[in-house]
């Protein structure tokens, strides 16, 4: 076990720390005591801070159980969930972003001198670098569905680039933040560099208003919509990670039983209130036994306890898909939903243009990738995309799909991986969180130019001599024929010559 990292004997829920003892600060206050922390944070150096880290991620290890049961159930999906669930979504892919921050946070922020080899000939004693440096204090407005996970990570992203956090966590979403910042503090982080406000929409917005450098938003389109009317009133900078109305794509010659295992997983995983969960399905082709199949392992779905605002809008969207010509397949009640299946979905039908967090899928037959592809574009959501086929055929695909994340033979799962950067396009919301440029966009890009000529020239006004000079430099240089360039690089001794 990592030095310098205290271990409870006792369950993480109900032995708070004096950090959380400590009451909620108002944003301005919170806000202050962060970005005058942060400066010393970040001179800290990159490797200090990354040694904090790795005793965290041991801290979780040896209190994962306790940490699982931090997550709250209450959260619509989230009764399905067992502490081996939470174990495996949250907690497993949390520390295992950690390690890749210690493994390669490095390199991804170490200075890049750009080459010398490329540079143009009239800046030849030039040299540039460009560094990576803290924003400040970053907002992260985190989810409900993962309250640990998704937010935990950014949360590690900033600290590792140096920044300070305010976490303002979703409503039932304060006990795993305090667990986790609890962990941090008890491995020597200063409890000023991360805040947690109160659960209220107000937090953020008192937040956004008192003047923080960046805010990452895991949430609706709706809720990306308010936060980004508040951030351009300040001109703040943000990464949103916003709603999906997934696809999945089966091409002739795809296995069945993949196929249908992997829907049946991404409809029940943490009941179905998964952002990139699959909500539309487009056959390519003819796939006979793949509904039949696919119906089967639904029928073994639990029941979804599905909150009286979302039953409200599935009744209206199935109503919608039956008037559209749509036939409906559902087991359960609205309240009480093992699965809906629509056939013959169209894309002119709400419900393949909604997000909605319930066991839900709308079936396309069609001819072709052409048709299919047309068809999903209809959507405004544009997260995530799996493919299920031949993995030549699949990339073809893909390479065609405007989404943030293209899954091959796989649903879900794989977006684990923390060199995974992830993020959506349209109004699934755009830049990125997790990996590699997720951690970059925890940090400011600075270029640092510098100059190692002692020549004055380039400091004195033009004439009307020079006009030959630089029209000869650009036909020596830029050219299209040998012949041209020679003839430019001709004219431009003759005209060198003749100036000062």
């Amino acid at each position: 076990m990592a030095a310098g990292c205290t271990i409870y004997s006792m369950p993480l829920k109900t032995q708070r720390s004096p950090v959380s003892d400590q009451p909620s600060l108002p944003q301005p206050a919170a806000l202050g005591r962060a970005r005058a922390a942060q400066p010393g944070w970040a001179r800290t150096g990159l490797r200090a801070r990354l040694a904090l880290l790795r005793r965290a991620r041991h801290r979780i290890a040896a209190t994962a159980v306790e940490m699982a049961r931090t997550v709250p159930v209450e959260f619509p999906g989230a009764l399905h969930r067992t502490v081996a669930d939470t174990l495996v979504s949250e907690v497993l892919p949390l520390v295992e972003a950690c390690r890749f921050l210690e493994r390669e946070a490095r390199w991804i922020l170490a200075p890049q001198r750009l080459s010398t080899h490329t540079r143009p000939f009239w800046l030849r004693r030039v040299t540039a670098e460009t560094r990576r440096e803290p924003l400040g204090v970053v907002l992260i407005i985190a989810p409900a569905n993962y309250p640990l996970f998704l937010p935990g990570v950014q949360a590690l992203q900033a600290l590792a680039a140096g920044n300070a956090v305010l976490w303002k966590p979703a409503p039932g979403g304060t006990a795993p933040a305090e667990a986790l910042r609890d962990v941090l503090a008890g491995c020597g982080l200063d409890p000023a560099l991360l805040q947690l406000l109160d659960e209220s929409p107000q937090a953020a917005a008192d937040a956004i208003a008192a003047g923080v450098d960046k805010v990452f938003l895991t949430g609706t389109a709706a809720t990306g919509t308010a936060v980004l009317t508040q951030l351009a009133v300040h001109h703040t900078p943000a990464v949103m990670e916003l709603s999906g109305c997934d696809a999945v794509f089966v091409l002739p010659g795809a296995p069945v039983e993949r196929v249908a295992a992997a829907l049946a997983f991404g409809l029940r995983f943490n009941g179905s209130a998964t952002c990139m969960a699959p909500r539309r399905l487009f056959l390519v082709g003819d796939h006979p036994g793949l509904v039949a199949a696919m119906l089967d392992r639904f029928k073994a779905l639990p029941a979804v306890a599905l909150p009286a605002r979302t039953q409200a809008q599935l009744d209206d969207l199935l109503e919608d898909a039956r008037r559209l010509g749509g036939s409906l397949l559902m087991d359960g009640s609205i309240e009480e939903l093992r699965f809906a299946v629509i056939s013959r979905a169209t894309p002119d039908m709400r419900i393949a243009q909604s997000d909605i967090f319930a066991p839900v899928l709308s079936i396309f037959d069609v001819p072709d990738t052409d048709a299919a592809i047309a068809a999903h574009a209809s959507c405004p959501y544009a997260l995530t995309a799996a493919i299920f086929g031949p993995e030549a055929q699949a990339r073809a695909l893909a390479s065609r799909l405007q989404v943030g994340t293209v899954l091959i033979n796989d649903l879900i799962v794989a977006t684990a991986d923390p060199r995974v950067s992830f993020g959506g396009r349209k109004a699934s919301g755009f830049g990125v969180t997790r990996g590699r440029e997720g951690l970059l966009e925890m940090t400011a890009l600075k270029t640092v130019v510098a100059q190692h000529s002692r020549d004055l020239r380039a400091y004195r006004p033009t004439t009307p001599d020079h006009e030959p000079f630089f029209a000869a430099y650009l036909e020596a240089v830029h050219s299209g024929s040998w012949r041209a360039r020679w003839h430019g690089l001709r004219r431009l001794l003759r005209v060198a010559s003749q100036l000062d």
